[in-house]
């Protein structure tokens, strides 16, 4: 239970002072869980300091580095399990989100993101599994009571309220005193750049800022984390773009632990300190958003990461030559590191992108075949070149290239570009350090 008392005879031995100073404001707390000091509560009444009771001793707060007194909080996940009936629609899943960590779920339609954040905000019941944040277990509280704040696709805001009605409205059913909702409400809509529109009302917005609002709501909470379900997804490209570079300052600046859920790979790659590419319930893959580019552990996580897509073509092993496969490819031979590992029945499935294939001589070549599509985008060209039997390959050319559709080009690629693949499972033969498949938490 926590409750507030005026403390203004009290004092604790603060890490960053020599001496016991007043404390306005203290949070008495009895941890559920190990790691469990801070609540809802103690975020809504604007608590100063937790002190925390252990078996009648007080626990003195922690400390950072500076000494400033601190509360970690974190997401994990172990083995957690969603079913619907008989249908599996969240496999076993265990994640560590550090304190402050921007996490990025992505994936095809279906594949599980959404359903796993509702579950992380109790919008969904937890099938099997535990589930912390801050270190306590709350797979089996409320939404209400595990101090995550949730920013929807869809704003979600009451229409006849204004922009500050809104953003206060939360704390309001909470009972927080009315001052302290002000200057929470002042400091989010300074931060959100809201301040001329604290009086309209959400019809008198604009998409862009109908979504700040929904995150100013989110951000006087004092959350322990922050959950985004495609927050983007109903604003045309310019606002997306703009509200993608908003959310990067704004977490920049508040370093809130966050997990955001899209299918938009830009807004991934762009956002986030780590990425988990999900596909059927599972997941594939977890690293830095360069290293999934770089080094995809999966055939699937090949093909989603990056835009335009990975080239992927299956080939016949001909030769192992040392570390080395050569492979039959449809214009020759290329002969691509493996690290050692072995062609599981003579076949693997090559791949590389369109920026690791340049123009050569045909007798160069991995592919030749004619142009059937030219993009200029302005900053890029690229290519789509028919090598025949209904297959497709992308090619990166120069920005200011002059070819033309119809015209005949041959490309070979960088050995040290290239990715190699089990044919049968997608999973990557040759490893250059990317982060293994996540399938347990740990320690």
């Amino acid at each position: 239970m926590i409750s507030r008392f005026n403390a203004a005879k009290a004092a604790v031995d603060l890490p960053d002072a020599g001496r016991p100073r007043p404390i306005l404001r203290i949070g008495v707390a009895k941890a559920r869980g190990v790691g469990a000091v801070r609540t809802k509560a103690l975020d809504l009444l604007a608590i100063d300091i937790v002190i925390i009771i252990d078996n009648g001793q007080v626990v003195k707060p922690a400390s950072d580095e500076a000494g400033r007194s601190t509360i970690v909080a974190a997401i994990e996940l172990r083995n957690l399990r969603k079913d619907y009936g008989s249908v599996n629609v969240i496999r076993s899943i265990s994640l560590a989100i550090k304190s402050g960590e921007f996490v990025v779920l992505v994936g095809p339609s279906g594949c599980g993101k959404s359903t796993l954040l509702r579950m992380l905000a109790g919008l969904e019941e937890i099938t099997d599994g535990d589930l912390a944040i801050g270190g306590r277990p709350v797979g089996h509280l409320p939404p209400a009571e595990r101090n995550v704040a949730m920013v929807f696709q869809d704003y979600a805001l009451y229409p006849h309220m204004s922009v500050a009605e809104n953003m206060g409205f939360g704390l309001k059913m909470r009972d927080v005193a009315q001052q302290e909702i002000d200057a929470r409400v002042s400091d989010a809509a300074a931060v959100l750049k809201l301040d001329p529109y604290l009086d309209r009302r959400p019809g008198q917005l604009s998409g862009g800022q109908r979504q700040r609002v929904a995150m100013g709501r989110a951000i006087v909470r004092k959350p322990d984390a922050f959950l985004f379900d495609e927050p983007l997804s109903n604003l045309d490209a310019a606002l997306r773009v703009e509200m993608r570079l908003e959310i990067a300052k704004l977490h920049r600046r508040i370093k809130a632990t966050t997990v955001y859920v899209t299918h938009d790979q830009v807004e991934a790659m762009t956002l986030a300190d780590r990425i988990v590419v999900m596909n059927g319930g599972d997941v594939e893959q977890v690293g830095a958003p360069l290293d999934l580019y770089r080094s995809p552990a999966t055939l699937f996580v090949a093909q989603f990461i990056g835009s335009p897509t990975m080239n992927v073509l299956e080939c016949p092993v001909l030769a192992t030559r040392g570390d080395r496969l050569v492979l039959e490819v449809p214009a020759g031979r290329a002969e691509i590191p493996s690290g050692g590992a072995q062609a599981p029945n003579g076949r693997v499935t090559l791949g590389i992108r369109p920026e690791g294939l340049v123009p050569c001589a045909p007798e160069e070549a991995w592919f030749s075949g004619t142009l059937s599509v030219v993009e200029r985008l302005g900053s890029q060209t690229f290519g789509y070149l028919d090598i025949g039997r209904d297959r497709m390959i992308t090619v990166e050319l120069p920005r200011d290239s002059r070819v033309e559709i119809g015209e005949s080009l041959s490309v070979a690629g960088s050995a040290a570009h290239a990715h190699l693949f089990d044919a049968a499972s997608g999973e990557r033969l040759a490893s250059h350090g990317h982060e293994p498949l996540l399938k347990a938490c740990t320690a």
